[in-house]
């Protein structure tokens, strides 16, 4: 079996080495009569008037790169020219039925198409590769390029924007009356196109142009694919953009820290310098035009939002922290802020610390009784000043404990003789039980006889000294009162703000965020 099939398999293959062998020979003698006599220097027609054909088609393989920078965009092509030359053509029966031959393109003339829109340091054109010959005289080039082009890049609506890079090939000294150009198909073949990580191929379709340049009359035609690419954002979205809105966030914070902190400036100041590093990356990786992105749009608007509720902290500091001396806050603040603006922010008893007691908070009533001596008082809280004074006096002046004796010592005898006392329009009065008038004397005045609402009372001449110590503590509590009072109302005013101010920004960088989001459906 292996012995018959020996000299079979010999046979086929002497049989092939013999028509290899004759197929380059008819091969060698083609080449050879078709070099005779032929130059590559000129346009390969019969008759000069004629216009020479040229078909394009380009397919594309791969976006390298889009440099939005310097608006250069590098990409893959494979090029494909198809022409008919009249000096390259034979009797396919006379070459043993040898229809195409593939010979080096240095051979033959070639097509000057050149890509008119390049960007390239080197000028490198198509890889020099063979030129396929068919029999009737069609040639066909087909060569792989990396091409550098210029491209026109609007960043408006980065990044969520869409790109239109354009090829414009044609003829680079032939005019329309030597050569036309023609584009093979409506747009550039897309079937072995490799998918790029940052932009999407939306399409690449052709049109041919005819256009007059000023130094010629002639016309010269072209063919330009127009690339339309879309950017994938979902790399900027999470690098630069969730970031920039999650720091936009904590920007009104900053008017709910507490004023006492000591942090409201520098959380403002620290926001503001995150955001500035995200505006330098942006503007690293953008051309230098006038149009301004949208992400730096957002990036701006925002910083002047922090600017603002900088500002604004800091005014509202300034009314937190008003000291004595502030004068009081104007009724229609109290009415506008404290009212309808504290209602509208959600604010209740504004200004109140949490641990404050529930008795510090009331006001006091006006028929309260105070003991004095053992014996009930009727009147106002601060009228019943005989006991607090007597406490007061003690505890403060502790090292006149001898000539206090002496002044408390008339008290002795209203401890003894319970007497019915009272305060009116701030004079001290001393009433026995009978209704006799007895002296009544105010703090700093001269003794009078008073009568009021038919009671007549006379003030002790050595009650002089410890009613004049009493109303001066007593005036010196209302005073105290009345800053705290003032000063309060004003820390009322300033956490209002603080919330209204705070619920205003978050939702302008809520609608901001919505908008630049928006975006990207």
């Amino acid at each position: 079996m292996l012995r018959w099939r020996s000299p079979t398999l010999l046979l086929f293959l002497s049989a092939m080495t013999t028509c290899e062998g004759a197929y380059a020979k008819y091969a060698q003698k083609l080449l050879t009569d078709l070099m005779t006599n032929y130059t590559s220097a000129l346009r390969p027609v019969e008759n000069t008037d004629n216009i020479l054909n040229v078909t394009l088609q380009v397919t594309l393989s791969q976006i390298i790169d889009m440099d939005e920078r310097n608006q250069i965009l590098t990409a893959y092509l494979w090029i494909r020219l198809v022409w008919f030359d009249a000096h390259l053509r034979w009797n396919k029966d006379e070459y043993d039925g040898l229809d195409t031959i593939r010979i080096p393109g240095s051979y033959v003339w070639r097509p000057d198409i050149v890509l008119y829109n390049s960007a390239d340091n080197h000028f490198t054109g198509p890889m020099d590769t063979n030129v396929v010959i068919r029999h009737d005289g069609q040639m066909m080039w087909d060569s792989p390029a990396i091409t550098k082009s210029s491209c026109k890049v609007d960043v408006s609506f980065f990044p969520f924007d869409g790109q239109q890079c354009r090829f414009t090939y044609g003829s680079w000294t032939y005019n329309g009356n030597q050569l036309d150009i023609l584009n093979a198909m409506e747009s550039a073949d897309l079937a072995d196109l490799v998918e790029n990580v940052e932009w999407e191929v939306l399409g690449m379709p052709a049109k041919k142009n005819i256009v007059q340049y000023g130094c010629c009359a002639d016309p010269y035609p072209d063919v330009t694919y127009t690339l339309k690419l879309k950017r994938k954002a979902s790399f900027y979205v999470f690098n630069l953009l969730i970031p920039c809105v999650m720091i936009s966030f904590l920007a009104p914070l900053g008017f709910y820290l507490p004023a006492d902190s000591g942090e409201k400036v520098s959380l403002g100041v620290t926001v503001m310098l995150a955001l500035t590093v995200f505006q330098l990356l942006v503007a690293e990786i953008m051309p230098p035009s006038e149009n301004v992105p949208l992400i730096g749009k957002y990036y701006i608007a925002t910083m002047t939002m922090i600017t603002a509720s900088t500002a604004l902290t800091i005014f509202i500091m300034n009314i937190h922290h008003c000291g004595p001396d502030a004068k009081p806050v104007p009724k229609w603040a109290k009415k506008v802020i404290l009212q309808y603006m504290a209602w509208m922010c959600f604010v209740y008893e504004v200004g109140e610390n949490c641990m404050s007691a529930e008795s510090e908070r009331q006001e006091p009533v006006s028929n309260t009784s105070c003991p004095m001596n053992g014996q009930v008082c009727p009147g106002r809280e601060d009228d019943c000043i005989i006991k607090s004074g007597q406490e007061t006096v003690g505890s403060v002046i502790t090292e006149e404990r001898e000539e206090m004796e002496q002044i408390l010592s008339p008290l002795g005898s209203v401890r003894r003789n319970p007497t019915n006392s009272t305060r009116r329009n701030g004079i001290f009065m001393d009433c026995g039980e009978s209704g006799d008038p007895v002296r009544c004397r105010k703090g700093g005045v001269s003794d009078v006889e008073r009568k009021d609402d038919g009671i007549s009372c006379n003030t002790h001449p050595n009650d002089g000294p410890l009613l004049h110590n009493i109303e001066y503590i007593a005036n010196c509590y209302r005073d105290q009162r009345a800053t705290q009072k003032r000063t309060g109302e004003w820390k009322k005013v300033a956490k209002v703000l603080d919330r209204f101010f705070m619920w205003m920004f978050f939702i302008m960088v809520f609608f901001m965020s919505l908008l630049i989001m928006g975006k990207a459906v």
